[in-house]
């Protein structure tokens, strides 16, 4: 009974996976043969098709099936993946931790890149099938997309916890709808599939040389939402994801693909798009509906994506703390972080605009990816090493032979730097220098507060000194040293002079792991009579609540009668000149000012927190 059950819960995760993860790669049908096309120069003959064909299969195999589905998923931090929480996994494992850390943060900037591209070449792509049986709308095309894509992001401080239900359903139909197009045509010339044979595409590189390899970077566009699989994994699970791909999206991705290279392989054109070739007339129309709705909910993917990567970077202390509004309780993913939203939508649409067609859009696209997959490469050799224990050998063979296929395609990538793939990596380059700049930031206030706390003997002395009264009640003081006492603590004891009866002592620890054990979450440790030290652990998924923690201190606290006190910094430059460059303060201190409350981000009682002003020199 109980497998039975499992049985029946796998369905929905499964069609859940089908809508939200692969979305971004289940779309790229839309543009990856006719991009193709047009590097080799838009003539291209059966055995041309034929050798196009085999590329396109196999890299879906090694990159896809192989390397993500097969690999990365089998390295989990916890259950959750992504080169975040690779990153983080290989940080307390590993010891070569600089290096980690930059392939992680430079490979999560360049995915914001990529997913202010995706909705733009998505969206157009799909449209731009109107100017077959619409021809009259062409000129609509860029309004069209441009207003569809305005209306996507203005939505999303709604949440998409209704609108996901149907991500799933609409999803299978677009799969089935393509698979049966791609079908219809293999039928008619069954020759094609002798492209299964890789032999084919090494004959049409090796025949082609630099031309055929340059088309590499045309090719790439079939894999390049491979990196959400092990991004979502922790969203559905990695077997559903599997299951999802070995039998759903794999092959209706092959069979379509297959079909756009049999028209070829017949003598047939294809006209603007070779996908739209496929199908017939009449249904054309209701073809260009389904795949704008499918470009759309592929968008959203790459949106809600970067929400929870946001979320990510600011709990491991790469982001400074930004307002984070859960939309729906059904699901800790749905979540919407207004200036990512707001700064994805204006890059969107300057991209949009600027490239206005999605032939320009794709010399831009595929760069960033592909640079992200290679630095997910290098880490899973040290995950290799690290985590499996493999022998050098064997982690260099496998893993070297994943990152020689992810350079190639990043080298011919690179061909397009200056015809616009130079777009994601100067936006990856901005979010990397943010990140960057904010945690050197994070780390020099650190320090300073470390050296303004006093020992537990000192606060005793000065409450004995002044005789300072304790009051009923209790006093939270947040901090962020993992020692002594701090410096706000004492402030406050000696400008207020008056100490609450129950004095507790928060330091709020984000763990390398996604989730941390209850029974776990906190210690504490008595320092003095009425004085105690605590250590709040969240995971990096978490949702940090400053006021279950207290009340887990003690059965004998009253969550309504506890001032929280807060320190709200204020910096300087320090007086010996060993501080921080007045370019990296002034930004870290814009950041620091403009970041969300600390009170906000504990889940703090607005009237129940006072923050204190103190000035910190770094």
């Amino acid at each position: 009974m109980a497998e039975a059950g499992k049985k029946r819960s796998l369905a929905p995760l499964v069609a859940g996976a089908a809508g939200i993860v692969f979305g971004d790669i289940g779309t790229s049908p839309l543009y990856t043969m006719k991009t193709v096309l047009q590097l080799g120069g838009g003539q291209v003959d059966g055995a041309s098709a034929m050798g196009v064909l085999s590329l396109l299969l196999w890299t879906l195999f090694i990159v896809t099936t192989v390397k993500y589905v097969n690999i990365a998923m089998r390295i989990d931090n916890d259950g959750e993946g992504g080169i975040l929480a690779l990153m983080a996994l290989l940080g307390m494992k590993a010891h070569k931790r600089p290096a980690i850390v930059a392939l992680g943060l430079f490979g999560a900037a360049l995915i914001y890149g990529d997913g202010a591209i995706t909705p733009a070449i998505s969206v157009l792509s799909a449209l731009e099938g109107l100017k077959g049986p619409l021809p009259g709308l062409a000129h609509w095309v860029l309004p069209l997309a441009t207003g569809i894509l305005v209306a996507l992001f203005l939505v999303q401080p709604l949440g998409t916890a209704k609108i996901g239900r149907a991500f799933g359903p609409v999803m299978l139909v677009w799969f089935a709808v393509i698979a049966l197009l791609g079908a219809a045509s293999v039928v008619r010339h069954p020759g094609v599939l002798w492209a299964l044979n890789p032999l084919v595409g090494l004959h049409y590189l090796a025949e082609h040389g630099p031309t055929g390899f340059l088309l590499l970077g045309g090719v790439f566009l079939c894999v390049t939402g491979a990196e959400a699989l092990y991004a979502d994994m922790g969203h559905f699970g990695a077997r559903p994801i599997r299951i999802a791909w070995s039998w759903i999206i794999f092959p209706a991705l092959v069979l379509n693909y297959a079909g756009q290279a049999a028209l070829l392989v017949g003598g047939q054109a294809g006209g603007d798009n070779i996908f739209f070739a496929l199908c017939p007339a009449p249904l054309l129309l209701p073809l260009i509906i389904l795949a704008t709705v499918a470009t759309i909910i592929a968008s959203q993917s790459i949106i809600t994506g970067a929400f929870s990567m946001t979320r990510q970077a600011i709990q491991l202390g790469w982001l400074p703390r930004l307002a984070i509004k859960q939309t729906s309780a059904e699901g800790y993913g749905q979540i919407y972080v207004g200036i990512v939203n707001w700064l994805l939508m204006a890059v969107t649409i300057a991209l949009t605009l600027g490239f206005r067609k999605s032939d320009n859009l794709a010399a831009a696209y595929g760069i960033a990816v592909s640079m992200t997959m290679l630095m997910t490469s290098m880490l899973l050799f040290m995950a290799m090493r690290e985590i499996w224990g493999w022998k050098l050998w064997k982690a260099a063979a496998v893993a070297g032979a994943l990152m020689v296929v992810d350079a190639a395609f990043f080298a011919a990538n690179s061909a397009k730097l200056f015809q616009g793939g130079y777009v994601p990596l100067m936006l990856a380059a901005g979010v990397y220098l943010v990140m960057w700049l904010w945690h050197r930031g994070a780390q020099a206030m650190g320090a300073a507060l470390d050296d303004m706390a006093v020992s537990e003997d000192e606060l005793q002395a000065e409450l004995k000194r002044l005789a300072v009264p304790r009051t009923a009640g209790t006093a939270v003081f947040l901090t962020r040293t993992d020692r002594g006492i701090p410096g706000i603590l004492l402030w406050h004891v000696r400008q207020n002079r008056v100490l609450r009866q129950n004095v507790v002592i928060v330091q709020v620890v984000v763990t390398q792991v996604p989730w941390v054990a209850e029974d776990t979450r906190v210690t504490s440790a008595v320092l003095a009579p009425g004085i105690t030290r605590a250590t709040a652990r969240f995971g990096f998924m978490e949702r940090p609540d400053l006021p279950e923690v207290i009340g887990a201190c003690s059965s004998t606290i009253d969550l309504a009668d506890v001032t929280y006190y807060v320190g709200h910094e204020a910096l300087v430059p320090r007086e010996d000149g060993r501080g921080l460059p007045a370019w990296q303060r002034a930004a870290f201190a814009f950041m620091a000012r403009n970041a969300a409350q600390m009170s906000d981000y504990f889940r703090l009682p607005p009237d129940q927190t006072v923050q204190i002003g103190r000035t910190v020199a770094i």
